[in-house]
């Protein structure tokens, strides 16, 4: 069910400034998600702990979150085991 959240991880340059500065992950995921499922589904996947999650709907009708992850863990490392940079 997790893997149906997240469609996919957006790598971008303004993207890897927020990993990189303010320890954000970028992502594209399913238009009928909460933030509630959003936080469990990036948790349970990818062994991280979420502070906070803000989504938007972009004009291409798609949900943009944007998950702030808390100190102890990083967005580059992420990106990087990942192999996105």
């Amino acid at each position: 069910m997790s893997s149906k959240i997240i469609h996919r991880f957006i790598v971008t340059e303004k993207a890897l400034k927020l990993a990189e500065f303010e320890n954000k992950l970028t992502l594209i995921v399913d238009i009928n998600s909460n933030k509630r499922e959003i936080k469990k589904a990036i948790e349970n996947l990818y062994n991280v702990k979420v502070e906070k999650v803000n989504v938007l709907i972009t004009p291409k009708y798609e949900k943009k979150a944007i998950v702030k992850l808390s100190k102890e863990f990083s967005a580059l490392e992420l990106y990087s085991k990942l192999g996105l940079i």
